[in-house]
């Protein structure tokens, strides 16, 4: 699903990731890690795709928002697992969206 029902100036978290084979327990903990995003103050929205290259990009009302999901306890611990089990190569990028527009049919 596309999030639409963004108002600008938010922030958009973009995260890119090539996996390793061991995935064990990965997909349960994407799928928690979502449900947990969710439940943070300044969280608007998610999308992610993932197949040879995984991209999730989150939105944000702010980057001090940004910075209590990175340091939620639960976030954290996901994070050491996934250098430590999952991601071959992964990069964050943290940008400010000033203006967006879509189509839709």
């Amino acid at each position: 699903m596309i999030v639409t029902n963004l108002n600008t100036p938010y922030y958009a978290v973009i995260f890119t990731t090539l996996l390793t084979k061991n995935l064990a327990d990965y997909e349960k903990t994407t799928e928690r890690m979502e449900e947990l995003a969710k439940l943070q103050e300044g969280y608007l929205g998610i999308e992610s795709a993932r197949s040879s290259i995984g991209i999730t990009v989150s939105y944000w009302n702010d980057l001090a928002s940004i910075t209590k999901w990175k340091n939620n306890i639960e976030h954290t611990e996901a994070r050491i697992i996934g250098r430590n089990k999952w991601y071959q190569q992964y990069q964050l990028r943290i940008c400010k969206v000033e203006r967006d527009y879509g189509f839709e049919k």
